[in-house]
């Protein structure tokens, strides 16, 4: 009779006292499950999104996904983005986007060269040739290098995702991802490429932006500092913690990707500042400067990538980030 009691009494007050329900939030990646998300998929596995409040759904992205489209229609409600120039161009159309964090303070984007080639220098590789550069990349990053650095156009040989041409030609260069084709090369090539990050010499967009709606910022600003102020927090588990759970979660949701591959590409970004360095380490991962942004827009102006009467304010917020969210993280 008293355990059924305290049964009773136990349900009563679960009924009196329920549980908050946590906000369903729908989140897109850019690409396939891998630790260039890492931060968001570790704040999903060790609870850290649950703590704020958020049942956040993670849904990885692929060569046949458009986030950027699924989020302007409301099927979702963030987007992991690529570099600014994508934000310039939505502001550009008038487009109701808006980037509200900057989860990677250097963009990933790197060229290779082979070493004891006499392209050890960053000095040295505008000689080079041939330069296997991807048709996307032409008017992008490779206008930016012609225009500051003198590459040529006629150097150019199409890059398509196969680095055999820049491993049997000892003399060329070629495009990559910092946490993706040194890693392939050494495989392949059984040898260590020089790897340039173009961050390091100029070309300063940051990467990995969260976007949203401007209706979900003007209407739900606490829902989009919360899943900023998560996120960093993942971030700062995945590469400074136990990243074993997010890791985990990866490999479930992509398992083609090997442990070997999600070290290396950790290291990489470690390696390089890629997610905490510069103003994150006061101000906390995610962090962006209207200096950074304006620097960046008049660098794609130059390259004629952007009208120089967009109005690039439209494409950011700075209310979200900036605030030292998780720097105690950061190691001593």
């Amino acid at each position: 009779m008293r355990l059924a009691m305290l049964a009773v009494l136990a349900a009563w007050v679960g009924l009196a006292e329920p549980a908050l329900a946590l906000d369903k939030v729908k989140f897109a990646t850019n690409w396939l499950a891998d630790p260039e998300a890492g931060g968001f998929f570790q704040a999903a596995a060790d609870g850290t999104y649950a703590k704020y409040g958020l049942d956040v759904a993670i849904i990885p992205g692929g060569p046949q996904t458009n986030g950027a489209l699924l989020l302007l229609f409301g099927k979702i409600d963030f987007f992991m983005g690529g570099d600014m120039i994508g934000d310039f161009l939505s502001a550009e159309a008038k487009l109701p986007l808006v980037a509200v964090a900057a989860d990677f303070q250097k963009s990933p984007q790197i060229f290779m060269s082979h070493p004891d080639q006499g392209l050890d220098a960053w000095k040295d590789l505008p000689g080079a040739k041939p330069v296997y550069v991807g048709a996307g990349s032409i008017n992008t990053f490779y206008a930016w290098m012609k225009l500051v650095y003198g590459f040529k156009d006629e150097n150019i040989r199409p890059y398509n995702f196969n680095s055999a041409p820049f491993i049997m030609n000892k003399r060329s260069i070629q495009q990559g991802y910092l946490t993706a084709e040194p890693f392939e090369i050494e495989k392949q090539g059984h040898f260590k490429p020089n790897v340039f990050l173009l961050s390091d010499y100029g070309y300063d967009t940051y990467s990995t932006l969260i976007e949203t709606r401007r209706e979900i910022v003007d209407k739900n600003p606490d829902l989009v500092q919360r899943f900023v102020d998560a996120s960093t927090i993942g971030w700062y588990h995945y590469l400074y913690g136990d990243s074993a759970k997010g890791n985990a979660l990866i490999k479930a949701e992509n398992p083609d990707i090997t442990d070997e591959q999600i070290a290396f590409s950790v290291e990489q970004m470690k390696k390089y500042g890629v997610v905490d360095s510069g103003d994150t380490l006061k101000l906390g991962i995610g962090a962006m400067t209207d200096a950074r942004w304006k620097d960046f827009f008049d660098k794609m102006v130059a390259i004629g990538m952007v009208d120089k009467r967009t109005d690039y304010g439209r494409a950011y917020t700075l209310q979200f980030v900036n605030k030292g969210v998780g720097v105690d993280l950061q190691p001593k």
